[in-house]
């Protein structure tokens, strides 16, 4: 209980979700799922989008009798897409980033969190968070929960899915497929969450001051520097005609 208490006064220190609060493990909502699904299997479909590929089907070596097929519009394209691998597996890429609100906690890329927590490794610092350091990376709960649920929405819709691919590829994905058939109104919200940036941690922020603060020493001094050229240069001048005068 002692060592449990340790641990949550050292995660807690670096704004981990703390349990209780409204970011401790959250189940992923359905639009989130439905937000992830979609953009992963647009992606799948962006990579094979531009093949120009035809591909001819049929049976026996009569070529008159075999059906020709553009690769964007076949079943084979579709399938890939979905299945190989399938579509769910590309959510255990994510991880929960819980310095960010909504649906952009999910993302892929190592969080500000963890991102600390090797740092403090890196710099000899012992950090307990109660599981061994090679299973820090693994997918979260809520990842893998995630991807279950993903798995569960593939199968649910899959017909919304082909009859898009089939008939409406001119039509936005996630309108078609999560606002208009998975999510009532009201559960939408997620879906067109943008992240706009990290907020600058406050090493960073110090970091970033410290350099300012370097840059406007050296300008001061280089204004100072010239107008002590520009003294010296008078002061000769002046030197200069007041000989002349004694003259």
């Amino acid at each position: 209980m002692r060592l449990l208490l340790t641990v949550w006064c050292g995660v807690l220190s670096i704004g981990y979700p703390v349990k209780g609060s409204d970011d401790w493990v959250k189940t992923p909502t359905k639009c989130e799922v439905c937000k992830f699904l979609v953009t992963e299997l647009k992606d799948r479909l962006r990579e094979t989008g531009k093949s120009k590929e035809i591909l001819r089907t049929g049976h026996g070596l009569d070529e008159r009798k075999k059906k020709s097929i553009e690769y964007q519009k076949s079943d084979l394209r579709l399938t890939e897409a979905l299945q190989d691998p399938h579509v769910c597996d590309k959510i255990l890429e994510y991880n929960v980033h819980a310095e960010r609100k909504g649906s952009n906690r999910y993302a892929k890329g190592m969080s500000q969190t963890m991102e600390t927590l090797h740092g403090l490794v890196n710099k000899g610092v012992k950090v307990e968070l109660g599981m061994p350091e090679e299973m820090w990376d693994k997918p979260s709960a809520e990842v893998t929960n995630m991807q279950r649920s993903c798995f569960k929405m593939v199968e649910d819709y899959e017909e919304d899915i082909e009859d898009w691919y089939y008939n409406h590829q001119d039509q936005d994905l996630v309108k078609y497929i999560c606002e208009d058939r998975v999510l009532r109104k009201g559960e939408r919200e997620c879906l067109y969450e943008k992240f706009v940036g990290e907020d600058k941690s406050s090493e960073a922020k110090d970091e970033e001051k410290k350099q300012k603060k370097k840059k406007g020493k050296k300008k001061k001094n280089k204004v100072n520097g010239k107008k002590g050229e520009e003294s010296d240069e008078n002061n000769n001048k002046s030197s200069k005609d007041k000989l002349q005068d004694e003259l």
